[in-house]
């Protein structure tokens, strides 16, 4: 037995909602007005049983439940469309299948897949996220993203294509109440961190010259995802990787006051086997050519 599904007009208007966060450039997309986005995303938090966003003067932010919900959803309703487009068309359905870590998938793929898709309307994107290292996989795919060389089976190809670094970043409110100028200016603050990238503060303090800051507190989370949404919110500066908060930067949700003072990720590597599919080739050309373009300044 299926399992009671939500208003689906509700869940395309909050996914719309998500993706611009505004309700009125989501009302522009789906041609209905704002009040409308607004009843159905009323209904489906009703439905639901959480916000999904934080509602503000002049703008919204999702909230912890509606960033894990839009994670969920986005790649159902993409699969819809492409199954959709595919009887529309009379092809066969071709899919592929990437295993990508959560929070990379929330803040640099899923943004960015639209522009596949209207690329190659004929192909499928299956996202599939777990923290998992590819090896340990428990669904099958034909392509997987991570920042290790470790850790993949034997045979696939293994590429990298992404170069990263951490950037120190809060919202704009936040460094405005308090300022920060130095490095050692984070003394007054609260410093943010992710149980699976715990050391990035104990090692960018060394390459700043301030192993012995020490902030006003600390506050862990389990995810990064989390971690940035923190940020976002105003409860301290981050550690963030450049490719997952490109669009914060460009909306002016974060901000970064020591841009000099960067550190060096190891970069993203994709990996797919050695007879991949010319959808998964696709899929990689399409990948490889905006990976460039795709990190903030």
């Amino acid at each position: 037995m299926l399992p009671r599904l939500p208003p689906l007009n509700a869940v395309r208007a909050f996914a719309a909602a998500a993706r611009h966060l505004s309700f009125t450039r989501a009302a522009l997309e789906l041609h209905v007005t704002h009040s409308a986005i607004s009843r159905q995303i009323k209904a489906l938090e009703a439905h639901l049983g959480v916000d999904l966003f934080e509602r503000k003067t002049r703008q919204v932010l999702l909230t912890v439940a509606g960033h894990q919900f839009q994670a969920q959803i986005e790649p159902a309703l993409l699969q819809i469309g492409a199954a959709a487009q595919s009887l529309r068309s009379g092809a066969p359905s071709l899919a592929v299948r990437v295993n990508v870590r959560p929070t990379f998938a929330v803040r640099w793929l899923i943004p960015r897949l639209p522009g596949f898709v209207a690329k190659h309307p004929d192909i499928e994107p299956q996202v599939i996220t777990s923290t998992l290292a590819p090896v340990d996989a428990l669904e099958e795919f034909d392509l997987a993203i991570r920042r290790s060389t470790q850790g993949w089976p034997a045979g696939m190809q293994i590429h990298p294509f992404l170069d990263d670094e951490v950037l120190v970043v809060g919202s704009p409110a936040l460094f405005a109440r308090l300022p920060v100028t130095a490095p050692d200016s984070l003394a007054q603050h609260v410093l943010l961190l992710s149980k699976s990238r715990s050391k990035d503060w104990e090692n960018w303090k060394k390459q700043a010259r301030t192993p012995r800051l020490k902030p006003a507190s600390c506050l862990q989370f389990d995810h990064l995802h989390f971690v940035l949404q923190a940020a976002v919110d105003g409860l301290g500066f981050a550690l963030a990787p450049v490719s997952l908060i490109a669009h914060d930067m460009a909306a002016g949700r974060l901000t970064s006051p020591l841009p000099e003072w960067r550190m060096a990720l190891n970069c993203h590597y994709f990996g797919l086997a050695p007879n991949a599919a010319r959808e998964t080739l696709h899929f990689v050309q399409w990948l490889t050519g905006i990976a460039p373009e795709s990190i903030a300044a």
